[in-house]
């Protein structure tokens, strides 16, 4: 049986973004009262994701502690705009996370001076950045935090400093010139698209994420498992952390699982953020557990929650 993400009880919703049409699922608190502003939480969706499935349901439970909630497509992905298509530009994702936060400011139950910002795996490393670079996020919050850019530089499982660089630039670089050239898209999958792609050396995560995405645990049509080869050259130059401590003096919390494999990318981003910083550590969870196993996404939604009421 599919899990459920509540993606039906999101309004839908659209704003824009230098030009571009995004697709976005806002989530408002049950009974609203008239002349009230609320605070309000952006949602990132993981790399391959889409605004139906992980933002959607921690969207939903926001809203039901009394946050306005919106989740969206990145551009060039799902039912936002952009061309050309499965584009992974993480300096775009960050864009659109600010579009959002431009759109949550123009409605009238919003208050604008408590905005703030989540994300889950790749969203969350995007989050981090739009928390650097826009003032208006009070507090940003990671699920599973990742980073894109290291993961394309030195490989996943850590394979060495850049050890990666020179290949990914290398396939981008081809992958532009037959682009130029008169083929069609270069694509590559985020994850296996069935256990018959998994190998010895298949990490843990895509395993997981390959059963979340590609069954009907929470598969979504709009979800393609599709990444433009030439985001490549994007992503190698990435580093969502940069500058993180800079975010200070406003909070930021991390959350992870104890067996995630990716959990080094979360305890870097700790490390180098300033206080105020949290880390939290889901006891026995792996990366896509907090995705959405009640158990543990139950006990990431307290802390956020939690963290928000103080922050926002």
């Amino acid at each position: 049986m599919r899990t459920p993400t509540h993606y039906e009880e999101g309004k839908r919703v659209a704003f824009m973004k230098t030009g571009l049409r995004m697709a976005g699922l806002i989530f408002l608190p049950p009974n609203m009262e008239p002349g009230r502003r609320y605070p309000a939480v952006v949602v990132a969706h993981p790399g391959g994701g889409v605004k139906e499935q992980v933002p959607s349901l921690y969207g939903w439970n926001l809203a039901q502690k009394g946050y306005v909630a919106l989740a969206f497509d990145a551009s060039h992905q799902g039912e936002s705009e952009g061309e050309p298509r499965y584009l992974e530009d993480p300096y775009s994702r960050v864009e659109d996370i600010r579009a959002a936060v431009d759109y949550l400011t123009t409605l009238e139950y919003v208050d604008r001076s408590r905005i703030g910002a989540m994300g889950v795996c790749a969203g969350a490393g995007y989050t981090m950045s739009a928390a650097i670079n826009d003032a208006r996020i009070k507090a940003a919050a990671g699920v599973c935090t990742w980073n894109t850019g290291t993961w394309i530089r030195d490989g996943f499982p850590y394979k060495g400093r850049c050890a990666m660089l020179g290949q990914a630039l290398a396939a981008a670089a081809d992958a532009r010139t037959r682009e130029a050239n008169g083929e069609g898209p270069v694509y590559t999958h985020f994850v296996p698209e069935s256990p018959a792609d998994f190998t010895d050396e298949t990490p843990q995560i895509m395993k997981d994420a390959s059963d979340y995405y590609k069954t009907d645990r929470c598969s979504f049509p709009t979800s393609k498992n599709l990444m433009l080869v030439q985001s490549l050259d994007r992503l190698a130059t990435y580093d969502a952390f940069a500058f993180i401590e800079t975010v200070s003096p406003r909070p930021l919390l991390f959350i992870v699982g104890s067996l995630a494999d990716t959990r080094h990318f979360t305890e870097d981003a700790y490390e180098r953020a300033a206080q105020p910083k949290e880390l939290c550590v889901i006891e026995g969870a792996r990366h896509v557990d907090l995705y959405d196993d009640p158990k543990y996404v139950g006990q990431a939604l307290e802390k956020i929650a939690a963290f928000f009421d103080r922050s926002l």
